[in-house]
């Protein structure tokens, strides 16, 4: 069979399962697809294989032209894409398009990386020369969120294919028509084979991860699956790359203002209705400006309780999580000082809230919240919140306010986190990349160091021959 009638068998099989999206803003339907089958899922595999040698042959700086026009097919697609992701998810449309800008930024950026990624030079006699080369792993799984999707895919997409591997590619279910559409965009930059789009459910991710062939997985999502995957990988050989929930800490110190420093918890925990992997997940502030600091945040909350535009939770199901959590804590002994209840009306909104009291035996505390939660435990010194902070099983990031170096020092020591933040709760520069720990994740899941998480090194030496033997 040909690569282009394998690759139209792969598009013509019928599903005989779907998956229908409702608008979490209203509840409307926003449409219905099919979920793969399991010998689609064969089938993409063995077309990637067939396909990946050649595509390893083709230049970098040839892989690295596609990617351009890649980046340029997203950027003429992005309204429609950023309106869909919007009905898809709830994402602001302004926040849908900024992660789509984002995207293009990160496929111009891998198209310039790709072709310099060199290797290095050995040192060993002067008569013989030792370097070493990057290879592609092969063919890569790529499993990406709902919360950001286009970003993260971009992302991964942009590396994997740029370092020789072929891309098979499975958006979140929660946003199957987003990854669909990114596929179609995206896909005629390439030959037929190189990246392919499946969608379906968590059982498509299953089958990917149970079926051999596949030489590397990269997950961004949970914590529970990616363990799972990293299991599975275990017996067939793959590479896993995962980046995995966070259950981040933010420290308040006892010198900065209490005010500013509210607006920094808010935006941590409220922003994208806290649906962001580094959102601020537990909050401990200093007994000397405890007091200002809650007052502030939860004016911080009402401010956006109040306003028009409110973003909801991506569905009912994961709602029904973050109020479940939020009940825990106040029956344990927390204090709601803003929101916590579900709202009447259609959708999957839930408020802004505020817990005041609360403490480590609160799955708020201790689980990630994916909600606009903000649960805050007031500590007594600065090393008490450190210590706080570096608890549990979870290694994403975490943030520290406060105005003294030897402070920030400390926790920069101390946080046993992939990334650090001081003073600041989001931001950093671009190419930036991080090595989540625990049950966080492992490997860099961004920046230059993500090409070489999808490539192979090989050591090479060559000597002359003797002569005379």
């Amino acid at each position: 069979m040909s690569i282009n009638s394998q690759a139209d068998t792969l598009l013509d099989v019928q599903a005989d399962r779907s998956i229908t999206i409702h608008d979490p803003r209203d509840g409307s339907e926003v449409g219905t697809l099919p979920c793969v089958a399991r010998e689609q899922v064969a089938l993409a595999i063995s077309l990637a294989r067939t396909v990946q040698p050649e595509w390893a042959a083709t230049s970098p700086a040839d892989r690295g032209a596609a990617l351009r026009r890649a980046a340029a097919a997203l950027r003429n697609g992005a309204q429609e894409l950023a309106e869909l992701n919007t009905r898809e998810t709830g994402k602001l449309l302004e926040d849908s398009l900024g992660g789509i800008e984002a995207g293009i930024s990160t496929l111009e950026q891998y198209a310039e990386l790709g072709p310099v990624h060199r290797g290095l030079s050995l040192r060993g006699a002067v008569t013989a020369t030792d370097y070493t080369v990057a290879e592609p792993r092969g063919v890569a799984v790529l499993l990406t969120p709902w919360n950001d999707p286009v970003a993260v895919a971009a992302g991964l997409i942009g590396a994997a294919l740029v370092t020789g591997n072929v891309v098979i590619h499975k958006p979140s279910e929660r946003c199957p028509h987003v990854g669909e559409l990114l596929g179609r965009l995206l896909q005629p930059a390439f030959p037929e084979g190189v990246l392919t789009t499946l969608t379906g459910g968590a059982e498509v991710g299953q089958m990917l991860t149970m079926e051999t062939g596949v030489d590397v997985f990269a997950h961004v999502g949970s914590s529970a699956t990616g363990a799972r995957i990293a299991r599975t990988a275990s017996l067939t050989g793959a590479h896993v790359i995962r980046e995995n929930g966070g259950n981040d800490p933010l420290i308040v110190d006892a010198d900065v203002d209490p005010v500013w420093a509210a607006s920094q918890a808010a935006l941590g925990a409220f922003a994208n209705s806290g649906q962001i992997c580094t959102s601020v997940e537990r909050i401990y502030v200093h007994r000397g400006i405890a007091e200002p600091f809650l007052a502030a945040l939860v004016d911080e909350a009402r401010r956006r309780n109040a306003g028009g535009n409110r973003q909801p939770l991506v569905d009912r199901r994961m709602r029904d999580i973050v109020d479940g959590q939020v009940g825990e804590a106040i029956r344990l002994g927390a204090e709601c000082l803003e929101g916590g209840s579900v709202p009447d009306g259609p959708g999957a909104h839930y408020p802004a809230t505020v817990l005041a009291g609360c403490t480590e035996a609160m799955n708020v505390m201790t689980e990630e919240t994916f909600g606009p939660v903000a649960p805050v435990t007031v500590v007594e010194s600065f090393d008490e919140g450190l210590r706080l902070a570096a608890g549990g099983p979870y290694g994403l990031a975490a943030s520290v306010l406060t105005g003294s170096i030897a402070h920030a020092q400390q926790a920069i020591a101390r946080l046993p986190v992939g990334t650090v933040k001081v003073n600041a709760v989001f931001g950093g520069a671009p190419g930036g990349s991080a090595q989540p720990r625990g049950i966080s994740g492992a490997g860099f899941g961004y920046g230059p160091e993500l090409l070489d998480e999808f490539a192979l090194v090989k050591v090479v030496h060559i000597s002359a021959p003797q002569e005379g033997a």
